[in-house]
């Protein structure tokens, strides 16, 4: 047992210790995602003034940007020097990325005992460094972001659940309520998800317990089993006590500024004159209670209900969300070693709650109207990898002798691939796209947005070779990044100026090259007649370079009549 536990030990800390150099090193290679900037502006704000309300404004819970501007606040404190979130975002940006790692952390550790408490030992270790290599969570472990801090406090909140599930009431409902106020606090959507994993990990908890129960005499089961009524019953209290406590410390950090709605106190001026009027008006002025947690919330559940402005797949742009986003998505982004692992692995017996988990976020998906990227149902891939990690363990564990040891070199083939496929792919791990549609240079045919191009890449751009004796390069570009207006680079957001036509573009560009992302040339298309033409003329002519995120073009070049594809040498 002393041998095991420092095995374990130095298990945990390899992978740890490897997937964060990926991490870091990524990092440093990749410029502001769409919603970095705006995360560091509004956390350093909230630790200066101690109000959440331009975060709560913004339908963004606070745990995660808290902690990662953490450090940024200090220096702060600690130097005396005030940081410009938009001057000096390049410079700080690396470490509040390093401090989102803490929640890689929390999630790799979770996954080893989740993995462990299902399947033993080996189930615990081959989960962690499955985790530790799968393309996707590293993508997002390398961001100042919330999915992953979501992810990692959805995981501990059903471990501890199940873990304290027989347990005195501090076990059974105190913790997982703190670790519920956490999910919440690091992505609104943990409102949703937390009670979501809660019951699936209870029903599949409640039906193993009753097939274990069968198999047993019947006196003892008469005896010692509860009934199903009083089982239903007991789990039902606690999960309403987990939701309250997790919901009060919600609001708790949240805080408020004690001040009136403004929107709030516009509506209720607009109402018709009389007694309702005037009770309303009242009411808007002195109902100082915002902001507070439940605004975040409510934005966010205004969001989902609306969707956001249709989606991109697979070449298509749809004005509307279409459910079918997520399944396909998914196939897309996940290595293929994980897309037929459950074809393999899982079967009775070898059913899981984390694979219980995975599978009512998958069906919960479907209903997910706002379609900018897998990340938004990020957990779903953490507890899929769990679970098929002790599913494959219980598989190997049950089988004979004679075949045993393909089971292990076929899971074996499974962790290296997922391996290979995260080396090849850095430091561009939001590009990922697996070898069935095509790998990950044509992935922007697939998806767009946070799958592939979300801001990234600008740093490559302006390393780019062919662009060393330019004085500026014209950038079209999809993200919010300040660098874009740094030299060699020179922001030219054509949708913005009067072009009336496609052959107006070139008037439009300085130099003599154009680089544009590829979520605007393959995303959802805004709706305005000078996007069109851009586009309509970008894809009459190919390029002549390219980067990870961005196709180059050569404005002085006659037009040519080109198919749609901007790239179709580059399939």
């Amino acid at each position: 047992m002393h041998k095991s536990r420092w095995f374990d030990a130095c298990w945990l800390v390899c992978c740890l210790a490897a997937s964060s150099a990926w991490c870091l090193t990524a990092a440093r290679q990749l410029s502001a995602t769409f919603d970095e900037p705006l995360y560091v502006e509004r956390g350093l704000r909230g630790w200066r003034s101690g109000s959440h309300a331009g975060l709560m404004k913004l339908g963004t819970m606070p745990l995660a940007v808290d902690w990662d501007t953490l450090p940024l606040y200090v220096y702060e404190r600690w130097t005396g020097t005030p940081i410009d979130p938009v001057k000096d975002l390049g410079r700080v940006l690396p470490w509040a990325r390093a401090a989102a790692l803490a929640f890689w952390w929390l999630l790799l550790a979770y996954g080893w005992l989740a993995g462990r408490s299902i399947a033993g030992p080996w189930g615990g270790r081959l989960a962690v460094v499955w985790l530790a290599c799968e393309p996707n969570l590293l993508a997002h472990a390398s961001l100042a972001t919330t999915d992953i801090a979501e992810s990692a406090c959805l995981l501990a909140l059903i471990w501890h659940f199940l873990a304290g599930r027989d347990g005195p009431w501090w076990r059974r409902v105190a913790i997982p309520g703190v670790w519920f106020a956490a999910a919440v606090l690091a992505k609104a959507s943990g409102m949703v998800f937390g009670p979501l994993c809660l019951l699936a990990a209870e029903a599949q908890h409640v039906w193993t317990r009753r097939q274990s129960a069968s198999t047993d005499d019947t006196v003892r089961i008469e005896q010692n089993t509860p009934s199903l009524r009083a089982t239903l019953r007991s789990s039902l209290r606690d999960l309403v006590g987990i939701a309250s406590l997790g919901f009060a410390l919600t609001f708790v950090y949240c805080g408020s500024d004690w001040q009136p709605e403004p929107s709030f106190v516009s509506w209720a001026h607009t109402l018709p004159a009389g007694r309702g009027h005037d009770t309303m008006v009242w009411l808007a002025e002195h109902l100082r209670i915002f902001s507070n947690a439940g605004e975040g919330l409510v934005r966010q559940v205004k969001h989902n209900m609306r969707g956001h402005h249709g989606s991109y797949l697979l070449g298509q742009a749809y004005p509307r969300p279409v459910w079918y986003y997520f399944p396909v998505a998914l196939t897309v982004k996940l290595a293929l070693p994980i897309l037929a692992a459950p074809f393999l692995f899982v079967r009775r017996g070898t059913f899981n709650w984390a694979l219980a988990v995975a599978l009512a976020l998958f069906a919960f998906s479907l209903n997910c109207r706002v379609q900018i990227g897998i990340r938004l149902v990020l957990p779903l891939i953490g507890f899929l990898v769990i679970g098929l990690a002790a599913a494959a363990v219980a598989v190997i564990g049950r089988s004979r002798r004679t075949v045993r040891p393909l089971w292990v070199s076929a899971t074996t083939a499974a962790v290296l691939w997922s391996g290979v496929a995260a080396w090849r792919v850095w430091p561009e791990g939001l590009c990922y796209t697996n070898e069935l549609w095509g790998g990950t240079r044509n992935g922007y045919l697939c998806l767009s947005d946070s799958n592939y191009d979300w801001g990234q890449g600008l740093k490559e751009l302006a390393a780019w070779p062919g662009g060393h004796n330019l004085n500026h390069l014209d950038v079209w570009y999809f993200g919010s990044d300040p660098a874009i207006d740094a030299a060699p680079l020179r922001h030219l957001p054509l949708h913005l100026l009067p072009i009336g036509k496609p052959s107006d573009v070139p008037i439009w560009v300085h130099g003599r090259y154009l680089a544009v992302s590829t979520t605007l040339l393959f995303g959802t298309p805004m709706n305005v007649p000078a996007f069109h033409n851009a586009i309509d003329y970008l894809r009459s002519r190919p390029p002549v370079a390219r980067t990870s995120t961005f196709f180059i073009y050569d404005t002085g070049e006659a037009v040519v009549a080109r198919s749609p594809d901007p790239a179709p040498s580059q399939r």
